[in-house]
């Protein structure tokens, strides 16, 4: 029911994405799901990969910081207020959502929304409660 995903910080300088980007290459790493987020100083690159366990080592080996984040992935109705039903259900639960991201999912004609909880293990039960499919890292990683 919880992903594992690579929380990556950089610093803001040109060609850092791609130095990242070439070592996952070259390790034979998919990057399955990507986000960026960035400040005036640094960055944060979050990464869903297919083999979680050699980015990590990869990634540590080229001193690069990185953590690994619980965030849950959700599949959403891709139709108009799919995303409202589940914002919906997430507010009236009482939970904060730290961020969000989404990919697209070709078998079903579903989005995936890739969610960060403050209680990222309790509102992955609540959205299941509710009857929405909770993807496992396998499935995150075969769409």
């Amino acid at each position: 029911m919880i992903i594992k995903q690579l929380s990556i910080f950089l610093e803001n300088r040109t060609g850092r994405i791609r130095e990242i980007a070439d070592l996952l290459a070259r390790a034979d790493i998919n990057i399955r799901a990507l986000t960026l987020a960035d400040s005036s100083d640094f960055g944060i690159m979050r990464l869903i990969v297919d083999k979680l366990d050699a980015a990590l080592k990869c990634l540590k080996e080229n001193n690069i910081s990185t953590a690994l984040t619980s965030v849950v992935a959700v599949e959403v109705p891709d139709k108009p207020g799919g995303l409202a039903e589940v914002m919906s259900i997430i507010s009236d639960s009482d939970f904060d959502i730290v961020y969000m991201y989404s990919l697209p999912e070709k078998k079903h004609n579903n989005a995936i929304m890739i969610m960060r909880f403050n209680n990222t293990e309790e509102a992955a039960g609540i959205l299941k409660q509710h009857g929405l499919n909770i993807l496992k890292q396998e499935e995150v990683l075969s769409l």
